[in-house]
């Protein structure tokens, strides 16, 4: 099982059809998981991406 590093949450807002009703929606987070020194670790795409970027 991989470890979930990440702290972020899932955004929330509204669908707003034509007619102006609002219903409740979710963004998702675009969890990765991916091994580092041999161990799985779970990490959004922004965190990989800038991990990346550091080294």
């Amino acid at each position: 099982m991989a470890v979930k590093l990440t702290t972020r949450k899932p955004l929330f807002g509204n669908n707003v059809s034509h007619s102006k009703r609002r219903t409740r929606r979710s963004q998702k987070l675009n969890l990765q998981t991916k091994k580092i020194n041999g161990v799985d670790v779970t990490l959004s795409n922004r965190e990989w991406k800038n991990l990346k970027k550091a080294n």
